[in-house]
């Protein structure tokens, strides 16, 4: 596998309590770790993106290229229940330099082949730029199937530009639809009308896009997933961190002024997870640098540990 590394061993850590219980287990001693990039038949492959190449082109924070391993960390020392034991650290891609693009094809690939195999896929970004690479390769993998991209986010992310940035992965991945004559299946939940211009709004009218925006997220979105997951046959749920409040969340490229809680997203998070259609999920943009005492990668972690634990 191209621009892959294996995780580091001593990367997985935390409170050894069993000798208190045989079930006293945490996600650090259930977790495989694969020092080879073998897919398995069935699990939750865990897959870093180490990038911000896509931030920088988009002059955004840099610094979401540390994000896999903290958030790892983060995971490491939550406990392990029904559903975590699934979960297998297939190690990370990186960017060479500038070279966005490779690096994006090598996420596809490793997407095809876990997917392939039998895996579902958690990928831990990187920036937004992790979109492109992690959706075209669900729709790879599933070349005959309605793929809906639900979105958890912000911004839109339909951004026109002279090449790919974390603004633009969701205009690429309408043009890749358009290009292998396939449905564009996208909803956006969360979204700020104050974070994106009226042309990216245009943008979204004219692809359709499911629209959810964040002071209609409480008494719609609900609703408007339903509409949604109703249509698709697999869906790929990207999670941006800036979706929630700069409060919960300052350690992102681009905290939100607003935002949606945590608890607010929960729901919706819980009702993709056991709809039974949930092909691949990630959490993007978490930028370490800006965390304040760890609290953003807890958060951000306790989020994959539910997408976990739910996944049906």
């Amino acid at each position: 596998m191209k621009l892959w590394r294996p995780t580091l061993q001593q990367t997985w850590q935390g409170r050894d309590d069993s000798a208190e219980a045989g079930n006293a287990k945490r996600i650090f001693q259930t977790i495989s770790q694969h020092t080879q990039f073998t897919p398995a038949s069935a699990g939750i492959a865990l897959i870093g993106f180490e990038c911000d190449e896509g931030v920088k082109r988009n002059h955004g924070r840099p610094g979401a290229a540390q994000a896999p391993d903290v958030l790892r960390q983060a995971l490491a020392n939550m406990a392990s229940h029904q559903g975590h034991e699934r979960l297998a650290d297939m190690g990370s891609i990186y960017v060479e330099g500038e070279e966005l693009e490779a690096a994006q094809q090598a996420l596809s690939d490793a997407v095809i082949a876990c997917q392939q195999a039998g895996m579902r896929t958690l990928v831990f970004g990187g920036g937004h730029e992790t979109a492109w690479a992690h959706g075209r390769g669900v729709l790879d993998a599933f070349s005959n199937a309605r793929v809906a991209v639900i979105n958890l986010d912000a911004h839109l992310d339909l951004r026109k530009a002279d090449r790919a940035t974390s603004g633009t992965p969701f205009r690429q991945l309408a043009h890749y639809c358009a290009e292998h004559a396939r449905e564009f299946h996208y909803a956006c939940l969360g979204v700020s009308r104050a974070a994106n211009t009226q042309a990216l709004w245009d943008e979204a009218e004219r692809l359709n896009v499911t629209l959810v925006e964040d002071l209609d997220f409480s008494r719609d979105a609900l609703s408007s997933l339903d509409n949604v997951l109703t249509q698709a046959n697999r869906v790929y749920l990207t999670l941006d961190l800036d979706v929630l409040p700069a409060g919960e969340m300052p350690a992102v490229s681009a905290p939100a002024a607003l935002g949606i809680p945590a608890r607010d997203l929960m729901p919706v998070i819980e009702k993709i997870c056991r709809s039974g259609k949930l092909q691949a999920a990630d959490l993007v943009e978490f930028n370490p640098h800006y965390d304040r005492d760890g609290q953003g990668a807890k958060l951000a972690a306790r989020l994959a540990w539910q997408i976990a634990h739910w996944w049906a």
